[in-house]
């Protein structure tokens, strides 16, 4: 297995991680469900830091013929970090969620927000 890890510094883009989240809502997730080989990709923001960008796992080496990096379309350049490591080993925890597609903030449509924009966790 491999893990890809690719992220962006947004600081001098035109991009914000509001813009991104809404560019994920606008369908970005749908295309990378049929990626042959991808067992997980996950989305990744820090609002301390102004990065964006995504962890992918994969049960072999990527293949050929990835959906388009709409994200680096909309920042306007490549990643700023781009990163590959073997997997050396894995374990699954106890956990309640059967599946983990369709978690997370841009999900919420009309969840409440902090004042960071990030999801409220408690009513």
């Amino acid at each position: 297995m491999r893990i890809d890890i690719a992220w962006w510094d947004l600081d001098g883009t035109p991009q914000t991680i509001d813009s991104l989240r809404e560019h994920l809502r606008d369908g970005a997730v749908a295309a990378w469900g049929d990626v042959p080989g991808l067992r997980l990709k996950l989305w990744i923001a820090d609002r301390q830091h102004n990065r964006w960008g995504a962890v992918m796992l994969w049960e072999d080496d990527r293949p050929a013929g990835l959906p388009p990096n709409r994200a680096a379309g909309l920042i306007g350049r490549p990643p700023t970090h781009r990163t590959r490591f073997d997997v050396e080993a894995t374990v699954e925890g106890a956990y309640e969620r059967p599946r983990l597609g369709g978690i997370g903030p841009v999900f919420l449509t009309d969840a409440p927000t902090t004042g960071d924009g990030s999801p409220c966790t408690s009513t």
